[in-house]
């Protein structure tokens, strides 16, 4: 497929041709997600040649900046986020939110860099593609603005396992329950559930009506209500129709990575008491016959996805189980008597890997091989 042509000061690239390894500049190395992507980018293939790590901040609030940080095995100097940290760099990956991304990635795109992107600032611009190299990877290569965009953390393990067996049986309708991490609210959700979980240890709440969120008192952190000993069926911000914008994004994003406009999807998002590992609940129906045997064989030679379905053995993804590995877990594969075109299963991945920084570094990838090719 041809590249589009990029926009006006949106180039491809300056420094990285052929026999040369492209600049990467890392945009959130200090957060949650920044530390996942250090960890790949140290055991991964050596495709780089300067890595930059860039703080999330701006201005004299910058913080992290000036403190240094171990990738490859050698230690670097975390950079301010300013226009001269993106001279010279090839590609840049943006691990921060919405808003540092829609001022910053702009910057970045005019100073020469292909951007890989995983906020929400540019997913739905109809210029930007959305990318699950799994699925998708042929649409990193036409980006008009110079930017390549990643899905949220809950849709990636949506479309991983959801985008294999589309591919196969024609995908017609999806209904999603997820059950979210609350590190999916960076270090200040983690920080929240840890604090709730010590103010309800070795107590008896959790008996009466609001005694735990009495207790929890001010501790909540970014939620709107203690997730400690409680699951809150909320994340996001008001959308129209009473949906979340959490629930809006996975609709949204799931019909543009699979081409389908149109796709019926219901999602209710959740917020469980656990650290890190998002699980879905999925019911999917298809325009062809489905058996849970079919659905199996397709996940299991699925890229990025594995099945670990043996219910009466015990055997079954919980996000406490996955925590940490790469790919997305699929199980409780099951089909109604009822309905020949329909499968349930249940989801878990790791949201901070493959729900964003090992999604975003194959991105990166793949835009390092096209750079750098003859």
């Amino acid at each position: 497929m041809t590249a589009a042509r990029p926009e006006a000061g949106a180039a491809v690239g300056t420094g990285a041709g052929r026999g040369h390894r492209p600049t990467l500049a890392l945009v959130g190395a200090t957060g949650a997600v920044g530390a996942v992507m250090l960890e790949l980018l140290s055991r991964g293939a050596d495709i780089w040649g300067e890595i930059r790590l860039i703080s999330s901040a701006a201005g004299p609030a910058a913080g992290p900046a000036g403190r240094t940080l171990s990738v490859r095995g050698a230690e670097s100097e975390v950079r301010a986020l300013d226009e001269e940290a993106f001279e010279g760099a090839d590609v840049a990956v943006f691990l921060v939110p919405d808003e540092v991304a829609a001022q910053w990635v702009p910057v970045a795109v005019a100073k020469g860099a292909v951007v890989v992107d995983t906020s929400g600032a540019f997913r739905m611009d109809p210029d930007v593609p959305l990318v699950v190299p799994e699925i998708n990877a042929h649409a990193v290569r036409v980006r008009p603005r110079g930017i390549v965009a990643g899905p949220g953390c809950t849709t990636l393990p949506l479309i991983a396992a959801m985008g294999a067996l589309h591919a196969e049986l024609g995908l017609s309708e999806l209904v999603v329950s997820s059950y979210e991490a609350v590190s999916a609210a960076g270090q200040a959700g983690v920080a929240a559930l840890r604090a709730q979980l010590a103010a309800v240890a070795g107590t008896e709440l959790g008996t009466h009506p609001g005694d735990v969120r009495r207790t929890v008192g001010d501790a909540t952190g970014p939620f709107p209500a203690p997730v400690a000993l409680n699951v809150v069926p909320w994340a996001g911000a008001p959308a129209e129709g009473g949906w979340s914008s959490a629930e809006t994004a996975v609709r949204e994003e799931s019909r543009k990575i699979l081409g389908r406009p149109d796709l019926p999807v219901s999602v209710t998002c959740v917020l469980v008491p656990v650290i890190t590992g998002h699980s879905l609940s999925v019911h999917a129906r298809f325009e062809n016959e489905v058996t849970a045997e079919r659905a199996h064989e397709i996940l299991a030679n699925a890229p990025g996805v594995v099945v670990c379905d043996s219910p009466a053995e015990g055997e079954f993804p919980t996000p406490a189980d996955v925590v940490g590995t790469d790919p997305v877990w699929a199980g409780r594969l099951r089909c109604p008597p009822d309905d020949s075109r329909v499968l349930d299963l249940f989801l878990c991945g790791d949201n901070l890997r493959k729900g964003a920084a090992l999604n975003a570094a194959q991105i990166a990838e793949l835009v390092a091989a096209e750079l750098t090719a003859p």
